[in-house]
Order: C-alpha cells, then sequence, then structure tokens
C-alpha cells in the first residue's frame, strides 16, 4: 500500500481533520479512514492510501464509457482503484469500487508508466474508471499531466460527487467526462446511493458552463426506482434548460447486482421508452447502452438528419464525419471532439499486463 500526501482538507477546533475533497466532509481522528475507505488521516494530515495501486488496465472503445462525441472510434486505456465516495445499493462495479482489500490493488504504476503505456498501445486517451477518479484526485491528476506531456488525452468516468474546490483543480486536467446522474430526486440519492442530488446537478453546471471538457451524461434506469416517465421528464427538461440541448445523455440497461439482486433486468422497451421522452423534450444526442440497438447507437445530423454515425453496441458500423466532425453529406459540425477514424481500435475489453514500477 502506498501512502501519499492528500489535498484537500483542514484542520478542525476539537482536533479532527476534515477531509474536503466531496461533500461527506469526513471528520477524522488519527487512523481513522473516510467513507471513502481510500482517504486516512495519518501524522496528522491526510493521506491517499492507493497512490500508485490499480485494481487492473484495460483498452476499451472509448464508447464503452461511455463516450460517443469523444474521439469516437478511438481505444481508451483504462484503470481503475478501489473504494468510493457513494454507497449505491446497485452499484455495477461492487467487487473493485466497494473493496476493502487493499491486495484487491494488484498491478503498480506510476503516473508516467500510464502515460507511456497508453501512448504506446495507440490509445488516444486515458481514461479513470471503474471506481470513482474523485477519491484518487491526486493520482489521477498526475498521471493526466504525465499523458499531456505525450499528446494522450483524458477521461473522468465518474460520478460528480466532488467538492467546489477540489472540482475545480480536478477538472482542470481532463479533457471529458462522462457524469452518472443516477436518478432525479433527493430521495433516490438518500436512499440507493448515501448521497444528495444536488451536488452532481452543481457539478453538470460547471462542466458545462466554466470549463472545457467534453461532458455526456448517463443515467442507469432501475426498474420502479428512477424510471418513472415524470421523473425523466423532469429530468430531461433540466438538462435541456441548465445545459443545452448538445450534451449526449445515455440511458443504460441495469442488471441485478450487489444489494439489489431481488430486481429484474431493465426492459429494453423502457430504455426505449426514456430515449423518447428525452427526444421530446428537445434534447439531441440520447443513446441507450447495454443492449442492441440501432436506433439508441446511433448519431444523426441535426443538418440534413443523416445518419453519421451506425454502432452496434460498442462497434461503428458506419461512419460518416470528417476528421473536424462535420457531417460527410451537408458539412454541419456535430458537438464533440473529433479526430481522423481510421476504424483501429479495440472492439471489446481487452486486459492489459503493464510492467511493474514503484509509484513515482
Amino acid at each position: 500500500m502506498s501512502s501519499h500526501p492528500g489535498r484537500w482538507w483542514h484542520r478542525l477546533d476539537d482536533g479532527r481533520i476534515q477531509c474536503d475533497l466531496c461533500p461527506r466532509d469526513c471528520r477524522l481522528h488519527e487512523g481513522q479512514r473516510g467513507a471513502c475507505f481510500v482517504r486516512q488521516r495519518e501524522a496528522d494530515a491526510i493521506v491517499l492510501t492507493t497512490y500508485g495501486r490499480s485494481s487492473g488496465f484495460c483498452i476499451d472503445p472509448i464508447e464503452k464509457k461511455p463516450l460517443n462525441h469523444f474521439l469516437p472510434g478511438s481505444s481508451v486505456f483504462s484503470f481503475g482503484t478501489a473504494g468510493c465516495n457513494l454507497a449505491c445499493k446497485f452499484c455495477q462495479n461492487w467487487d473493485i469500487s466497494k473493496s476493502r482489500e487493499m491486495d484487491t490493488l494488484m498491478d503498480a504504476a506510476s503516473p508516467a508508466v500510464i502515460a507511456e503505456t497508453a501512448a504506446r498501445m495507440d490509445c488516444a486517451s486515458v481514461a479513470f474508471t471503474y471506481n470513482d477518479p474523485v477519491i484518487f484526485a491526486e493520482y489521477a491528476m498526475d498521471a493526466a499531466d504525465a499523458c499531456h506531456a505525450l499528446g494522450v488525452r483524458t477521461v473522468a468516468v465518474t460520478a460528480g460527487y466532488i467538492g467546489v474546490d477540489a472540482r475545480r483543480e480536478f477538472y482542470s486536467k481532463m479533457d471529458a467526462a462522462n457524469v452518472d446522474l443516477k436518478g432525479f430526486t433527493d430521495e433516490f440519492y438518500v436512499k440507493l446511493c448515501g448521497a444528495l442530488l444536488q451536488p452532481v446537478l452543481d457539478t453538470l453546471v460547471y462542466l458545462r458552463h466554466e470549463t472545457d471538457v467534453w461532458l455526456e451524461i448517463t443515467t442507469l434506469l432501475i426498474p420502479g426506482k428512477n424510471d418513472s416517465d415524470a421523473e425523466l421528464e423532469a429530468m430531461c427538461a433540466w438538462i435541456m434548460r441548465e445545459l443545452g440541448r448538445d450534451v449526449p445523455l445515455h440511458f443504460t440497461a441495469f442488471h441485478p447486482d450487489y444489494k439489489m439482486t431481488d430486481l429484474r433486468h431493465t426492459p429494453a422497451a423502457t430504455l426505449t421508452r426514456a430515449r423518447d421522452i428525452a427526444l421530446r423534450a428537445g434534447l439531441r444526442y440520447v443513446y441507450t447502452g447495454n443492449v442492441h440497438d440501432a436506433a439508441g447507437g446511433t448519431t444523426s445530423c441535426p443538418g440534413c438528419g443523416a445518419a453519421v454515425i451506425v454502432r452496434d453496441w460498442h462497434e461503428i458500423l458506419r461512419y460518416d464525419l470528417t476528421p473536424d466532425g462535420r457531417c460527410r453529406h451537408c458539412e454541419t459540425p456535430l458537438p464533440g471532439r473529433y479526430a481522423t477514424f481510421d476504424g483501429k481500435r479495440a472492439r471489446r475489453r481487452v486486459p492489459v499486463r503493464i510492467a511493474t514500477h514503484s509509484p513515482a
């Protein structure tokens, strides 16, 4: 286990130290860990106990994050650590995010090694994912600096539950983010995530209006929990009003896991219904995920209506955009970040073993 000096904390008058990384504001005595489990009070300071340690490295298609308007068709070098600052009962990566065993972190790599490996394997970007990168922010930020030095871009896949100061510094290192908007009521967030909705909405507004980070949103639809017409209509109206029609929205299918194994899988019809609600609300780019759905995977030109990217799950079947993201039929630019598409990328997850190095 590697301890690294943590940022975003202050001392309290009663002798405790408050972690300011996220809205949980954990107040710690010596030796105590925060709710995320990986940030600990040690020697009268906060340290990150997972710096330089990973639960594994993979090469993924960027569409798996999911990001459909950020370097579509490219490969992304993905990794995470352990722990999480939310407590989602439906977590789809619970074996990593809920881990209390540091032996889970079998792979060690410095930020420089991560960047060099991604560049060597022709990955256009590195994604901090699997568990929430907010809780290993110092590691992710150092890795982002190393990536940018080699021309590799960076992606945060996150729940967006982060404090104001940390948010500004963390996202200054990111080129793109997919933020989980897990539901649209405080009841959902409190009962099923152990968190609050408003800080996530604040993160979304901040990313959209105060940064150049490319933003996409994902909502995992859970039968009977966050998939009612009323909640989806309210959420889509908020996105349209506060973020605009061009922020891509992904509705993905839930599978029973962790503490919610008694529920059924999300029916494909639910994803289609949610997508229809979002399109009626005025959102231009609405996608379905974890299902085979040609309509729900297709990007259409806002100018002429042509299908400019046709996808089946994470595979691109047709690509009709110029390298700068214009429709080849009518030259209308599509919102996003684009590059030359050559079709040479991972079509599915490929685990990667990299040389073990002591963390920098």
